[in-house]
C-alpha cells in the first residue's frame, strides 16, 4: 500500500513546534497531542512523517542544528571580518535568550542529558554538536587568517573551549535570570584569551 502524499510544509512546522516544545519542556515533558494540536495534525497522521516520538526528536535536533548553521553563516555574512561575525552570532543568541525570558537555552545540552539511553537520538545530538564545533572552529580559524585571533592554539580547540565556556555560562543564565554569564564569557574569551597579544 502506498503512502499518502506528504507535505513538506507539514513536517517542517511540526518540526518548528516540536523543536520549541523540546526547549520549554525536554524530551520526556513534551506530548505528542501538545505538538499535534498546536500545528492541526491528527495523530494518526503524524506517523506519515516520523516513525515515533524517539525518531521526532532525533530529526528535531537535526533541525535544530541546521538552524543554528543558518544563524551562523547570516552572522558571518553580514559582519566585516570573521571575528565580528562570531561576536554576532552569539550577541544573537543571547537577545533570543532574553526574549524567551531565559527558558530553553540550547537543545543539545537540554537534551544531552535527558537522552542518554537513545542511541538514535545519541547519534543526532553528536552529529549537532560535530556541526555546530565545525562552524565555530572554521570562524575562528578565518579570524585567525585575518590576524585578529592568535594562532598558537588551533581553531580547534579555540572552538571546543568557547563551546564548553559558553554551554557553561547558559546554565548560569538560567539560574541567575541574566545574560551576564554569557556577556562575561565572550568578553574573556573573545576579547581577552583569544587575542593574538594575549
Amino acid at each position: 500500500m502506498a503512502r499518502p502524499r506528504l507535505s513538506e510544509d507539514t513536517r517542517l512546522r511540526l518540526l518548528e513546534h516540536g523543536t520549541a516544545a523540546f526547549l520549554q519542556q525536554g524530551y520526556h515533558g513534551t506530548g505528542l497531542k501538545q505538538v499535534l494540536d498546536e500545528v492541526g495534525v491528527p495523530k494518526g497522521s503524524f506517523y506519515n512523517y516520523f516513525d515515533s516520538k524517539e525518531d521526532f526528536g532525533a530529526a528535531a535536533i537535526t533541525y535544530y542544528a541546521d538552524c543554528l548553521a543558518d544563524k551562523m553563516r547570516v552572522a558571518l555574512q553580514a559582519a566585516p571580518d570573521a571575528l565580528t561575525g562570531v561576536r554576532r552570532y552569539f550577541k544573537a543568541e543571547m537577545r533570543s535568550f532574553r526574549q524567551a525570558e531565559y527558558v530553553g537555552g540550547c537543545l543539545v545540552s537540554n537534551l544531552g542529558g535527558e537522552l542518554e539511553g537513545s542511541e538514535i537520538c545519541r547519534a543526532a545530538l553528536a552529529d549537532a554538536l560535530h556541526r555546530y564545533h565545525g562552524g565555530i572552529a572554521g570562524a575562528l580559524a578565518q579570524a585567525q587568517t585575518d590576524g585578529t585571533v592568535r594562532k598558537d592554539i588551533v581553531a580547534a580547540d579555540l572552538a571546543a573551549i568557547l563551546i564548553d565556556a559558553w554551554e557553561g555560562a547558559v546554565i548560569r543564565m538560567k539560574i541567575e535570570q541574566s545574560t551576564a554569564p554569557l556577556r562575561h564569557c565572550l568578553d574573556r574569551l573573545l576579547d581577552g584569551f583569544f587575542r593574538p597579544d594575549a
